[in-house]
């Protein structure tokens, strides 16, 4: 097991790591990397010696459109073999992917481009829309667009196009051998400490930050690949998450990848019939999903549905008890519950490699993955708490061979607040307790962030777009339990004078969320109220919200 960390640590760390020779070139050509599926049933495979092709072929067509090491390219997409082929024609070229999640509405998707300085954007035809303020038209000063899965129009570029060496790109050559060799020194060699990614954190009161994904933090993917999900090489493994969010991106995609195992990608809408209609058409044998789709699976599922699952995973959001009773009598084993965020990727976790497995523990996100060193932190002194006592979850940093997260891009003051004064610990913002035998037991988060479905939404996203509504003077967004995506959000809401409160303004706030910010994340109540609970300098008091309304639900 220790050997296995230092290996991998030392394979995804090296300074001449080649990120496409090590998730692709490095694989038996013939092997299939992904089956992609459609809400038909229908599927393709694309094998490791295709997608090397392509991606070459799309590296190619990026170089010429003047991307090289360094720049940021973001993609807007679903899962499909596009995305991947995409993906890695960007990490050939050195360059830095920004991933957008796809529900995402145009001012969200316009302040991570802003943010990240990204230089041309890769997107599904459905979502081409979104690139623009609603009213505008692309213009030959707008930012680049390559549009796959549909026509490319105006001035916009076609992936198929770009990956076939037609059209516009008939005369592009493939990148030479040397550029793609796998001990290159050049742009696409950027070493363990070269940036694949820049994701964002959900904001709580301020805007969202900037990770970088290093090379090196695959290391830490493969680990949980092997150690967590215990994914095999003949298993039909599947995580369902989106790649427009860490866990969808960390392990539906890298994983697999670099450990050169098949996963299945489903390109269409979650339904809870699609879902048992793939495991059983598919064989699934190894499932990975938040509890948000497993509760919707429990409410969904009629009686005489088949599976060959043999590992049931789930994170994201904790997983209650019952979903674990339910997991146990419908699919014969038990869902494993494991935790992590995104600038980690999974830390801790009931694991499901056999070496490591022990008795759930109800309550429990189980013990430090290997190469994790995890624990629970006294309240007001960085040391460890007693068994059983409330504390900070926190990654013990020098003891900790995948740690891979150094900072938030130009957040200096953010990226101290996540550290201990000497650099020992990284505060994860969680609190929790440790039991006598290493078990750790999530409480609560000790900032604003929402997790609905498995999705961290930051209150500030959805507050700074409702108060554009020429009626709202001040409002506040929690969390509210919820049988089925774990939380949802509720507003309070203090409305200008000459305002008043009705259920079509109600609707109006909540339709200028979906379209605003994202069609997931809006508001599904809207409490109206005279004041907001505020600390004496003015900052609102989200807990206090939450507390009143605990009260209330109790009370009623």
């Amino acid at each position: 097991m220790v050997e296995r960390v230092q290996e991998l640590a030392a394979r995804f760390a090296a300074p001449g790591a080649n990120a496409p020779w090590l998730l692709c070139d490095s694989h038996p050509a013939g092997e299939i990397a992904f089956t992609v599926i459609d809400a038909e049933l229908e599927s393709m495979d694309i094998s490791y010696g295709e997608l090397r092709a392509k991606s070459t072929q799309f590296a190619a067509a990026l170089r010429s459109l003047g991307v090289k090491r360094g720049d940021h390219v973001a993609t807007l997409m679903a899962k499909s073999a596009e995305l991947v082929i995409a993906l890695l024609g960007i990490w050939r070229l050195g360059a830095v992917d920004v991933p957008l999640f796809t529900a995402f509405a145009h001012d969200a998707i316009d302040f991570r481009l802003k943010s990240s300085g990204t230089r041309l954007v890769i997107c599904d035809a459905d979502q081409r829309r979104k690139l623009m303020p609603p009213g505008e038209v692309p213009t030959d000063a707008s930012l680049p667009v390559v549009v796959a899965h549909g026509d490319a129009f105006g001035y916009d570029l076609s992936l198929d196009e770009m990956v076939a060496g037609t059209g516009a790109f008939a005369e592009l050559g493939e990148l030479s051998a040397a550029d793609t060799a796998p001990h290159d020194v050049g742009p696409v060699a950027v070493g363990g400490g070269g940036t694949l990614a820049q994701l964002f954190t959900s904001g709580t009161t301020g805007a969202p930050k900037g990770v970088p994904i290093p090379l090196q933090a695959v290391a830490s993917f493969a680990g949980y690949h092997h150690f967590g999900l215990d994914v095999r090489k003949d298993d039909v493994f599947w995580n369902a998450a989106d790649p427009g969010w860490a866990y969808g991106l960390y392990f539906a995609i890298l994983g697999p990848l670099a450990a050169g195992h098949r996963s299945l990608l489903l390109r269409a809408p979650f339904t809870p019939e699609l879902v048992w209609a793939v495991m059983e058409k598919f064989s699934v044998t190894n499932f990975a999903a938040a509890p948000t789709l497993y509760r919707a699976l429990r409410a969904g599922s009629p009686d005489g549905l088949h599976h060959q699952l043999r590992r049931a995973s789930s994170a994201g959001e904790p997983l209650t008890p019952d979903v674990i009773a339910w997991g146990k009598e419908r699919f014969g084993v038990d869902v494993h519950d494991h935790y992590g965020q995104t600038e980690l990727g999974m830390v801790a976790g009931n694991a499901w490699d056999e070496s490591l497995q022990a008795p759930l523990r109800p309550g429990s996100m189980g013990v430090p993955l290997p190469g994790w060193s995890v624990d629970v932190l006294a309240e007001n002194v960085d040391v460890p708490a007693a068994d059983g006592e409330q504390g900070r979850i926190a990654v013990n940093v020098p003891q900790s061979p995948f740690m891979w997260f150094s900072g938030y891009v130009d957040a200096p003051a953010k990226t101290m607040e996540r550290f201990s004064a000497d650099g020992q610990w990284y505060l994860t913002g969680d609190a929790g307790r440790r039991d006598s035998d290493g078990f750790i037991y999530f409480s609560a988060r000790d900032d604003d962030v929402i997790i609905m479905a498995g999705y961290r939404i930051g209150p500030f996203d959805v507050e700074s777009v409702m108060v554009r509504h020429p009626g709202v003077g001040e409002v506040a967004v929690i969390g509210a339990p919820d049988d089925i995506r774990g939380e949802v959000l509720e507003a309070f809401v203090v409305l200008r004078p000459g305002y008043q409160a009705s259920d079509e303004l109600c609707m109006e706030l909540q339709q200028l969320v979906k379209t605003g910010f994202a069609a997931h994340a809006y508001p599904r109540r809207i409490h109206f109220v005279s004041e907001l609970p505020k600390t004496p300098s003015g900052k609102v008091q989200r807990f206090v919200l939450r507390r009143d309304r605990a009260a209330m639900t109790e009370k009623n």
